[in-house]
């Protein structure tokens, strides 16, 4: 998609700290953190959440969720534990229609989010 935010981050069109890409996925860390380790898995092709990403193309869901692993590992968050989101839908505060994975860590995290 042309105007997709993160279909244009893909592409180098808007500058990102990126920190780890695969053939399938950008990681890249969140512009307004909510913990100390916030980056952003997304899968390189446009696909609006992680659900339709999993019906559409099992395999790059799988990428996805491997990145966020790996991710979670280089940033040093892997061992001690890190929260994985993927919001769908307006109602969950999904701001952004391309499907990505948030990896939170480096602090306590509570439950229920909220």
């Amino acid at each position: 998609m042309d105007d997709c935010l993160f279909c244009r981050i893909v592409r180098r069109e808007i500058p990102a700290d990126v920190v780890h890409e695969t053939a399938t996925t950008l990681a890249f860390r969140d512009i307004s953190p909510q913990a100390p380790t916030h980056v952003i898995v997304v899968s390189r092709a446009h696909h609006p959440d992680l659900v339709s990403l999993a019906r559409q193309a099992p395999d790059v869901a799988a990428d996805v969720l491997t990145a966020a692993g790996q991710v979670a590992a280089s940033e040093g968050v892997g061992e001690e534990g890190y929260r994985l989101v993927s919001n769908t839908g307006a109602r969950a505060q999904q701001s952004v229609p391309h499907v990505h994975v948030h990896v939170l860590g480096g602090r306590d995290m509570t439950w229920p989010p909220g």
